[in-house]
């Protein structure tokens, strides 16, 4: 025998409502609470801290005394799972199902996002801390390794020549690098002729392209091939074959989020596809195109092994990219880190630590020229489109519409025409002189007669 409550569901009236309103129409006023999406609730922090206590202490209880279960990692991630577990019965207890999946996710991105910050900043400060004796050298950024030694302390040689080889190299990669790759990924979106199926295929397989396949592409072609030497360009040539495929595929994600309706008005108001993607589709994406060069830039800046194989090594310092060899900062952090002496160990944590730094001032520089999203604009936009509204205004004050220019240049024609004395060729009868009828010739004039 099953037992049903017929008033379960059935929401409670409110005491204030009136009697002779129906019952449907008193649940019908009764005003909705809308569920509390974020924030810190009191019991919240309650149920989130005793199930890590909890967690915790079912991992030690297992791992010590009921299963033989060792480990650092497992003892964590039987913590973790028990901890999940646990919380969400504790959100259930005041919860429906829908407010217990919310909490349990956002414990999980939240414990995914700390995860990622937590190594970010290990491998940051492990790097810069391992480099700390070189750093603080002003030699250190001045000088090159031509006259010091690896039994040279640190007072002695420097990383200059490395650093301006990785500027020259990348200056290279990106100036071949960013016109086709923003050329390519508009020619995927805007254009889409034939062949861009193909296209996107081939740029999809070269984004898992290997670097020292680059390397050897580069160094069969301009150096076998051509005869040309190892130099600071066939290393940018390198890095650039492993920068286009990021540049592409990023760029053309960007440009696949810029609305149809801008570039359907561009056109609408008759503007060709270039002068639609010039002044229209690339400004719209400018902030996400700067994203893509970044992550193309990050790629081709850590690169090692196409440097080895076309730009060779030098301890001296080089400045032309098209004469001799040229070294890089990952090459000269390989170089460093492989001695035994702990000097050069130092050095190449150091050269690790300021190649970090570089790529943190790169991103910098490209998010100010890439400016904000669309639709956000810094001060100095703001004053520039309200100086052009201004003067859009005048101009505009001082034209005269169409309705009215018509109208005042008929007036002044009839006014022209009604001023002018009549001649012989003019038949406009005057104010004293009555139309004529129908059936009656008008009055000719004394030439006519004769």
């Amino acid at each position: 025998m099953t037992v049903v409550d017929l008033e379960k569901d059935v929401p409670d009236v409110p005491e204030d409502a009136p009697e002779d309103l129906p019952a449907d129409d008193a649940v019908a006023d009764v005003p909705d609470v809308p569920r509390r999406i974020g924030g810190f609730t009191r019991s919240g922090v309650l149920s989130l801290l005793g199930a890590a206590a909890s967690g915790l202490c079912v991992a030690i209880l297992l791992f010590g005394e009921l299963a033989p279960f060792s480990g650092a990692l497992g003892l964590f991630v039987t913590a973790y799972l028990s901890f999940l577990g646990i919380y969400a019965v504790l959100t259930g207890l005041e919860e429906d199902g829908q407010a217990v999946r919310d909490r349990v996710m956002t414990v999980v991105l939240w414990t995914a996002g700390g995860l990622m910050f937590l190594a970010l900043t290990l491998v940051v400060g492990f790097t810069a801390w391992r480099g700390r004796e070189a750093l603080p050298h002003g030699n250190f950024f001045t000088q090159d390794m031509q006259a010091a030694g690896p039994l040279d302390p640190l007072t002695d040689g420097g990383i200059a020549h490395a650093m301006l080889g990785t500027l020259i190299m990348i200056t290279i990669a990106l100036a071949i690098t960013v016109p086709l790759g923003l050329a390519c990924a508009v020619y995927l979106n805007q254009i889409r002729g034939r062949f861009s199926r193909f296209v996107r295929t081939i740029v999809e397989a070269m984004t898992a392209l290997p670097s020292i396949v680059a390397g050897l592409m580069v160094y069969a072609v301009w150096i076998l091939g051509l005869g040309m030497q190892k130099s600071g360009l066939a290393a940018g040539f390198a890095i650039s074959v492993m920068m286009l495929p990021i540049v592409i595929r990023a760029a053309d994600v960007v440009l696949r989020l810029v609305p149809g309706n801008l570039t359907e008005a561009s056109e609408a108001l008759g503007a060709p596809r270039w002068r639609t993607v010039w002044h229209v589709v690339l400004p719209t994406a400018r902030s996400g195109l700067a994203t893509a060069v970044i992550l193309g830039t990050a790629r081709g800046i850590g690169e090692t092994s196409p440097v080895l194989l076309t730009a060779g090594f030098t301890a001296a310092l080089n400045a032309d990219p098209t004469n001799g060899p040229m070294i890089s900062l990952p090459l000269a952090v390989f170089n460093f880190v492989k001695s035994p002496e702990p000097t050069m160990i130092a050095r190449g944590f150091g050269a690790a630590a300021v190649l970090m730094a570089l790529v943190l001032v790169l991103f910098a520089i490209a998010r100010v020229i890439g400016g904000r999203g669309p639709g956000h604009q810094n001060k100095r936009q703001a004053k520039r489109a309200a100086r052009a509204s201004r003067r859009d205004a005048e101009r505009f004050s001082t034209l005269h519409t169409p309705g009215l220019e018509l109208f005042e240049t008929g007036s002044s024609e009839n006014e022209d025409e009604t001023n002018s004395p009549r001649g012989a060729g003019n038949c406009a009868p005057s104010h004293d002189e009555p139309a004529p009828t129908d059936g009656e010739q008008p009055p000719s004039s004394a030439g006519d007669e004769h």
